[in-house]
């Protein structure tokens, strides 16, 4: 499903955050929103999954204006994973991610049987089925993000938005799930701050400061060094990986 921000600019508390964004993803892309803190990325993200409403502009998903839609049929598009999840119950796993179904249930429906094994085999793509039984509030931040990204899955979506996916996890389930969610086929838009991250695993990056793109395209061409000192204030040192051949980036100080 293709996805296009246009000339998106959001308001809160009468501060504009974001100033007339433009980005556009084919069908299948994923997509990397990179920048330094408080450049606008989850806002930017929060328009898409409608927890925000432009003050001017529009996200549409194949042509559809997606404030447009209903609630279901915007969460049977779209499926999202916030930066920050605030969990008062403690359910458990097997409950939190079957919360992913219920765009598709009729009504009050109690799940059936397709809903729990959806839900199991989703748990399984993020190694985190032996947390089925387990108390949401009783995990490590980890095991909580791999939980919700399950969730997200489940929901069987056609675009997918992460905001910082690879927070609280280990270096081998930050490329596992990144791994995973490039191999699902959905369209997906996601916040990142390992820039090396950004750079193995996303077809197109934009670089957002002060609420604006200021650089995008693919990651070869967009991360130069120029743009880091320009935008993060870092001398940075493109390497190619000796094994995959993605541009990958040694740090240091600008000004020693």
């Amino acid at each position: 499903m293709r996805v296009d921000i246009e000339d998106v600019s959001v308001e809160i508390a009468g501060t504009r955050l974001v100033h007339e964004v433009t980005v556009r993803a084919a069908s299948g892309q994923v997509l990397g929103l990179v920048g330094p803190n408080g450049s606008g990325k989850s806002t930017l993200l929060r328009c898409v999954y409608r927890a925000l409403r432009p003050a001017a502009g529009a996200v549409r998903l194949d042509g559809d204006d997606l404030h447009g839609l209903t609630p279901r049929e915007g969460a049977r598009r779209v499926g999202a994973l916030p930066q920050e999840t605030v969990a008062e119950f403690d359910f458990t796993v097997a409950e939190v991610v079957g919360m992913g179904r219920l765009p598709h249930r009729r009504g009050f429906g109690a799940p059936g049987p397709e809903d729990a094994a959806d839900c199991a085999a989703a748990l399984a793509r993020v190694g985190a089925g032996h947390l089925a039984d387990r108390g949401f509030l009783q995990l490590s931040g980890g095991e909580k993000q791999r939980v919700l990204i399950a969730r997200a899955l489940v929901q069987q979506p056609k675009v997918l938005v992460l905001d910082e996916p690879t927070n609280h996890l280990d270096i081998a389930h930050q490329l596992e799930v990144l791994s995973l969610v490039r191999s699902s086929g959905l369209t997906v838009l996601t916040a990142l701050h390992d820039l090396n991250l950004a750079a193995a695993h996303c077809d197109l990056l934009y670089v957002i400061a002060g609420g604006r793109i200021v650089a995008s395209g693919p990651p070869g061409e967009v991360l130069s060094p120029e743009l880091f000192a320009e935008v993060f204030g870092v001398r940075a040192h493109p390497v190619r990986h000796p094994v995959t051949g993605a541009v990958q980036l040694l740090f240091d100080r600008l000004h020693p």
